[in-house]
């Protein structure tokens, strides 16, 4: 069960590794040959010494042309440990396989996205022995599917879309067209990209927005996502019980309750938190003082 947007934004490659090579063809404009077959490959590439190095997706593509080796690595923020490990797994990999490697970068994130696209250089400066250029796909170039016909074209595309430019005012238009385009597939490729749009949806309002469409054509009750919906919903009770009983309990001592403190008791869904705020209402002087612990 995905449980990340990092996990989706790769593990979205595994689900339908076409979609991979259409990306660099299509959305990056590299003269990428066209694949016949694809396999899965283990991601782990830790030698005998005890350093672990694993990338996140490695998929092997045989074209007319020869097999390459695509590593697809999922990246939240810039991370500088990159500029070191990304050119060894490329290193690694040819040296072992024989194969082409081709590094692509996958974000929701622009800055990232700019960051990893910058090539790393490797020995003297302006004469480097090695230079690595990530391809790189984020929210600048991945494309905006926001029409019903665009995504049922595409369906893969029109997901990797969702989880890339799924917040803000185009949140809306690009969940409605992708829950149309996935009436169109079957229902258990249908239920998996739910789960990787559901994982990359930071912003609550569109992840509440897809979740609620997702319910009313029942993909969610088909998946293991269901029960942690359901979770969700019981301990989202629970949690509104507990912060109404904590603002009860402050009514009830003729403690003024400011719109900050009733704003941060309602919005919190930590149920321990919730838990100690409780019993710290019982003996505060001012509703500040629920928090004057934490």
């Amino acid at each position: 069960m995905v449980g990340s947007s990092h996990e989706a934004m790769h593990r979205i490659f595994q689900k339908d590794p076409a979609l991979l090579t259409r990306a660099l063809q299509q959305v990056l404009q590299i003269p990428f040959p066209e694949p016949h077959d694809f396999a899965g490959m283990n991601v782990d590439l830790t030698e005998i010494e005890p350093i672990e190095r694993r990338v996140d997706t490695l998929l092997r593509a045989e074209t007319d042309e020869g097999a390459y080796l695509l590593v697809v690595e999922s990246q939240g923020k810039p991370d500088e440990r990159k500029r070191g490990s990304w050119p060894y797994y490329l290193s690694y990999l040819y040296e072992k396989y024989r194969c082409e490697p081709v590094l692509i970068v996958v974000t929701q994130n622009s800055a990232t996205a700019r960051w990893a696209a910058e090539p790393i250089h490797l020995g003297v400066r302006g004469c480097p022995s090695l230079t690595v250029r990530p391809f790189v796909l984020g929210p600048d170039n991945v494309p905006v599917i926001a029409k019903a016909s665009e995504a049922e074209r595409d369906v893969p595309l029109a997901v990797l879309s969702a989880m890339t430019h799924g917040r803000g005012r185009q949140a809306p238009a690009i969940l409605e067209s992708l829950a149309a385009a996935l009436r169109t597939i079957d229902r258990d490729s249908a239920a998996v990209f739910v789960q990787f749009v559901d994982s990359c949806l930071a912003d609550t309002q569109a992840r509440k927005m897809w979740r609620d469409m997702m319910t009313a054509i029942q993909y969610f009750w088909r998946h293991p996502l269901a029960e942690e919906v359901r979770e969700e919903g019981r301990e989202e009770g629970r949690a509104e019980a507990l912060a109404e009983t904590i603002l009860r309990i402050l009514r009830v001592r003729d403690i003024g309750v400011p719109d900050d403190v009733r704003a941060r008791v309602e919005a919190c869904r930590d149920l321990d938190q919730l838990v100690r705020w409780s019993e710290r209402a019982v003996h505060a002087a001012r509703a500040d003082d629920l928090f004057a612990l934490d």
